[in-house]
Formats: C-alpha cells, sequence, structure tokens
C-alpha cells in the first residue's frame, strides 16, 4: 500500500460527496430526521426515548452509511471508473482504504451532526457521555461502511444495492438485541447473534450506559466492531479484479 495514493483515493471520493447534495442529505439529514421522530414516538415517555434513542445513534449510522457506500461503490463498478482505476498500479486496498478513509470521516461528521442534535436539542439523557457514544457510533459506521462496499461487488445495479438492506442489515437489528433482550431469544439465534457484529454495537452502547463511562468491555466490543469492519474490507478488496491497460 501507499499512503500517498490511499489519501489521494480519499481526497477524490470526499470531493465527489461534497458535490452531490443528496447523498449528503441521506448522510447527515435522514438520521436527525430519524431520531427527531422517534422522540416525538416516545413523546409521552421519556426513559423509553433515552434508552431506544442511546441504541438508535448506534444503528442509525450503520444503516446508512451501509446504503450510502454499497450504492457509491456500485456507481463506481458501473461507470466503469473502478475498472479504469484498477489498469493503474494502484493496489487494491490503497483503493479501499481510500474509500474507507473517506467514508469514516462522513461517518464522524455524521454521528457528531446525530449525537449533537440528540443530546442538545431533543433532550436525550444517558448515563453514557455524548463522547463515548459518539466514538461507538463512528465505529458503527464505519462498520456499515465496509459491509457495503463488500456487498456492493454482489449487485448489478443501484435497485439490487438496496435490495441487499434487508438481507444483511435488518437481521442484525432484530438480533443485536434492540427489539428484545438477547438471553430472552431462542438458543439457536442467540449463537446466530453472537456472529453479528451490531450485536457488539448495542452491548457496547448498554454497557457504556450502565457504567456511566468506558469499561473493558466496551473497548472490547468496540474493538470487534473495527475487526469485523476490517475483514469486511480485505474481503472487498478480493472482489476486485485487476485488469491489464
Amino acid at each position: 500500500m501507499s499512503p500517498r495514493v490511499t489519501l489521494r483515493t480519499a481526497g477524490r471520493v470526499l470531493r465527489q460527496l461534497r458535490h452531490d447534495p443528496r447523498t449528503v442529505a441521506l448522510m447527515l439529514g435522514v438520521p436527525v430526521l430519524l431520531i427527531t421522530l422517534l422522540r416525538f414516538v416516545f413523546d409521552a415517555r421519556p426513559e423509553t426515548f433515552d434508552r431506544v434513542g442511546l441504541m438508535m445513534l448506534g444503528i442509525i449510522p450503520f444503516m446508512t452509511m451501509f446504503l450510502v457506500t454499497s450504492v457509491a461503490m456500485l456507481r463506481e463498478r458501473t461507470t466503469g471508473t473502478l475498472e479504469r482505476l484498477l489498469t493503474t498500479p494502484m493496489n487494491k486496498l490503497d483503493l479501499l482504504v481510500g474509500y474507507g478513509i473517506a467514508f469514516a470521516v462522513a461517518a464522524a461528521a455524521q454521528s457528531a451532526v446525530t449525537s449533537a442534535t440528540a443530546y442538545g436539542l431533543l433532550g436525550l439523557d444517558t448515563g453514557a457521555s455524548p463522547l463515548l457514544v459518539g466514538v461507538i457510533a463512528i465505529a458503527t459506521a464505519i462498520l456499515g461502511m465496509a459491509i457495503g462496499l463488500l456487498t456492493s461487488a454482489f449487485a448489478s445495479s443501484e435497485f439490487q444495492a438496496v435490495q441487499f438492506m434487508p438481507l444483511v442489515v435488518m437481521p442484525q437489528t432484530m438480533l443485536c438485541g434492540l427489539i428484545t433482550p438477547r438471553d430472552a431469544m431462542a438458543d439457536w439465534l442467540r449463537v446466530i447473534s453472537d456472529l453479528m457484529p451490531l450485536t457488539y454495537a448495542v452491548e457496547a452502547l448498554t454497557d457504556a450506559s450502565e457504567h456511566g463511562g468506558a469499561t473493558d468491555l466496551m473497548w472490547r466490543d468496540v474493538g470487534i466492531i473495527l475487526a469485523a469492519a476490517l475483514a469486511a474490507l480485505c474481503l472487498g478488496a478480493l472482489t476486485l479484479r485487476r485488469r491489464s491497460s
């Protein structure tokens, strides 16, 4: 890998994002809209909003970054941009890590805006500090980005990329412990849940909230999330085929 090439790739992707207002609105505006909607859904039960809203600060970035990056990478594939890049000496990991850095910056901005809205405007009150929640949310957004880059290899159109969302995102959302505690699930579902990285985002947020600060379990869970993201990037590199010029 070449740091110069990787950073150049990240810069190109960030410039593309800056000139795509619909994608920027999806990344920054939709999470704010959803967390605001959730606040008024639980208007009469603020304690429920505090619990569910905290979890959604981790889950919403995962969902939106998965959608944005899967479509963005698919667009690179279908327009021939990716094929042209792979005729150069660029390493495949330079390409994917460059994308990863660019979307990690976008994920940080998204998490900052959403968390600031939840804590500053909507009155979210949690045991965990907003800074720790932001760290977990950014890690989860990076995971969504990495999985989105990977799944884009299996779609031939933007419509198909969107269709992967129920397959990849919804099972994790259902089994991560958000809807019901994992220890209340059937044993075989709990085993599947253990294999899903979003489970560890919910566990990290819950642990940080219960203890009021960072714990070894929380940092372990964040490490698992980032390791899963790295694994997805490496698998994504295997889907890129080097072509001769």
